[in-house]
């Protein structure tokens, strides 16, 4: 027993007298690592979907009747290509991507039934969202996503839209308020390694 005490004196003298060197808490820069947690061929199409939903935004913005019914077609393809089922997710996250997938077309469809360029732009909002829900399902991870909002649009009632920017350019006030917005959630999934 005297022993066991006179080792702990012994260590307990050794720590008090050399302390230990402080640690410094630095933070390490975030790198992308370029890899994804989605197939290569799901990014591809994904993509062409995403900067199918940009084009359609514009022609918003420019206020193109044909050029969104256009727009809208080729979304509408764009998102009928999504390769969901080579998702490395549970069934259930396969049911929910196609059920936002088959959302987004049936309010293309309302939207380019639509002669009233306002009517469109309230089919557009729903496409928004659901894209928006979409990116959040699927995780896609290859760039960033802004979720812009505007709470002037549709009377006052507010309406949002997705951006590859902060930069505003209103879709739905092009010509009377372009820069009516704010940045309401930004989508960063990309991998980080510290």
């Amino acid at each position: 027993m005297q022993k066991a005490l006179l080792v702990f004196a012994v260590l307990f003298s050794f720590s008090c007298n050399n302390p230990e060197p402080k640690v410094t808490d630095v933070a390490a820069p975030v790198v992308f690592t370029g890899t994804s947690g989605n197939s290569a061929a799901f990014n591809a199409s994904f993509k062409k979907a995403l900067q199918a939903y940009y084009a359609l935004k514009d022609q918003f913005v420019e206020e193109q009747l044909a050029g969104i019914d256009t727009a809208a077609s080729q979304l509408m393809n764009s998102v009928n290509n999504i390769m969901i089922d080579s998702l490395s997710g549970d069934s259930t996250i396969l049911m929910v991507a196609r059920t936002y997938t088959s959302g987004i077309n049936a309010e293309l469809i309302g939207l380019k039934g639509e002669s009233d360029l306002e009517e469109k732009r309230k089919a557009f909002q729903m496409v928004g969202e659901q894209f928006y829900d979409l990116i959040r399902t699927v995780q896609y991870d290859q760039e960033v996503i802004y979720h812009l909002y505007c709470s002037t649009v549709f009377d006052n009632e507010g309406a949002s839209w997705l951006s590859p920017s902060v930069q505003i350019s209103n879709p739905y006030l092009s010509k009377t308020k372009p820069a009516c917005g704010e940045v309401r959630d930004s989508i960063d999934l990309r991998i980080k390694k510290k």
